[in-house]
Parts: C-alpha cells; structure tokens; sequence
C-alpha cells in the first residue's frame, strides 16, 4: 500500500469540493436531515469560499492518497485563521476526513501523524480540534492519539445547534 501526502494548490479546488462534501456527508448524512445537510454543505463547500480558504497563507489543505486513489484529507489553520483559539503556539486541525473506504487500514493514524509532524516542525506547542460530541468514533481515535477535552462550542448546522467538543494534544513535556 503506497499512503501519499500532498498540499492542496489552487488547480485542486474541484477535487477539493467533492472530497470534503462526500467525507462530510458520508460522516453525518445519518444523524442530520436533509434540509440541514444541504444547507450546510452549500455554505460550508461552495467554490469562492474554498477558493479563499486555499489562498489564506495561515490555512494548508492536504490530500491524503492511498495507492494514486484520493483517500481523505486535512486543513490544517495557524494564528489569526483559527476558528477560536488563535493562540500563535497551536495548530488547529479544523478539517480531518477520510473516506470510509479507506478507513480503519491505518490511513487516520497516518493523516494524524502526519498533522502532528507538521505542527512539531513549526515549533507549535499544542495542536486543538473540534469534534461533535456524539461522534463516538472519532473521540476515540483522539482520545488514543493523546487528546484531551479543553471545552465546547457551538456548531451550527442548518438550524439545528449542535455542541463539538474542544480538544488538546501538547507536543511539548
């Protein structure tokens, strides 16, 4: 199995669109209704606000490929591009999605490593993420990966409020 990393460039913006909505929506289709589903993926995905996000000099994308197949991928966000904390000693990791075709093989644990590298290599002291509280599997994969749970926030979508919960993982003793 040949697990390939790349950053994402601005000719990547049409693959960058259909990834993030099919891992989105593979993720949470099953515990939203469709109105809110719709809603959120046309605001959250539509082409000028990828486009802006994929020129912010504080904010990568990263496609994760599995065998030249796109498997996943991650945004990663520092300093003033971070949804909240913008503490100039953390990385945030906003998006972290893989198909579920290729998960559970070892493609997360490679994505996460390859995040916490990432941060490691720019001197970041924490790295923080938000996580919907009721996503039982990925607070598990966090909490093996040495996060800890700092807070919550609102998560709104379509009109449903919803709560994520705040998490930590310090790279520094």
């Amino acid at each position: 199995m040949n697990v390939f990393l790349r950053q994402c460039t601005p000719e990547d913006l049409s693959e960058l669109r259909k990834i993030s909505i099919d891992t989105y929506f593979e993720t949470f289709e099953k515990f939203n209704s469709k109105e809110n589903m719709d809603a959120y993926l046309e605001s959250a995905f539509n082409l000028p606000k990828l486009r802006k996000e994929l020129s912010d000099p504080h904010s990568q994308f990263y496609f994760l490929s599995c065998d030249g197949v796109l498997a996943g991928y991650l945004k990663i966000n520092e300093g003033p591009s971070q949804t909240e904390i913008h503490d100039e000693k953390s990385l945030e990791i906003e998006r972290f999605y893989i198909l579920s075709a290729f998960q559970g093989g070892g493609m997360g644990q490679f994505l996460m490593d390859q995040a916490l590298s990432i941060a490691i290599a720019r001197k970041k002291d924490y790295v923080w993420l938000g996580v919907w509280e009721h996503n039982e599997k990925a607070k598990r994969f966090y909490k093996k990966n040495g996060f800890f749970r700092i807070g919550a926030h609102s998560f709104v979508m379509g009109d449903d409020d919803q709560t994520d919960f705040v998490l930590r993982k310090d790279l520094t003793p």
